[in-house]
């Protein structure tokens, strides 16, 4: 695959904002391996030489959080032709996983996350820069139903987190990303408006791929 032929999307937004059920929305009208998903989750640093309660202290919601050089160099191998082996990160043990996910390059590669606009060497690789913006309660709401059913949080864990965690570090470095975006999607995968006028924009960008 030719380097002029890939085009870089960037998708960011709060957690619980729906990012990733606009990604789906997205692939779901593209041909069939046309684009391949990279999600900012898959970076965060690697913990290795960091003790168990060092680990329970990292700020998932922190810039420093993540793996910035690796997710860089690795988008940059995508553009390029190369395939990549994608880091995997467990919430559980607080690290990568030994297992990685090979990811080949495609048309189109889309990266998604909370911070996906913070770093500006890898937005100055996006073709498109994407905001998905919804209410706070309803972005808290999100953050109950999943934490509670999938990470075995209880209300008030996740209610304690959004107001000592959550709520600043979105106000801090999420929020601000938003002046960064091409387009700008209110109330997420619930705005059909939005989310047709990005799926007509990116079929035009494959069609001739």
């Amino acid at each position: 695959m030719s380097k002029e032929h890939v085009t870089v999307i960037g998708i960011a937004g709060g957690t619980g904002s729906g990012k990733t059920t606009v990604v789906k929305k997205i692939v779901e009208v593209l041909p069939q391996h046309c684009a391949c998903v990279v999600p900012l989750d898959s970076y965060y640093n690697d913990t290795t030489n960091m003790t168990e309660e060092e680990r329970r202290q990292i700020n998932f919601d922190h810039p420093d959080a993540f793996d910035w050089k690796l997710l860089t160099e690795q988008i940059k191998m995508l553009k390029s032709g190369k395939a990549i082996e994608q880091p995997t990160y467990s919430y559980l043990i607080c690290n990568r996983l030994p297992e990685t996910i090979h990811i080949e390059p495609k048309p189109v590669i889309i990266l998604e996350g909370i911070m996906t606009l913070h770093y500006k060497k890898l937005r100055d690789m996006m073709d498109l820069k994407i905001f998905v913006d919804t209410d706070n309660d309803v972005r808290l709401i999100r953050n109950i139903r999943r934490d509670v059913v999938e990470r075995g949080r209880t209300v008030d864990m996740v209610l304690d987190r959004y107001e000592k965690v959550l709520k600043p570090m979105h106000e801090q470095f999420i929020e601000p990303t938003k002046k960064f975006a091409d387009l700008i999607i209110p109330w997420g995968h619930e705005n059909r408006t939005g989310i047709h006028i990005l799926k007509t924009y990116i079929e035009g960008i494959v069609t001739n791929v």
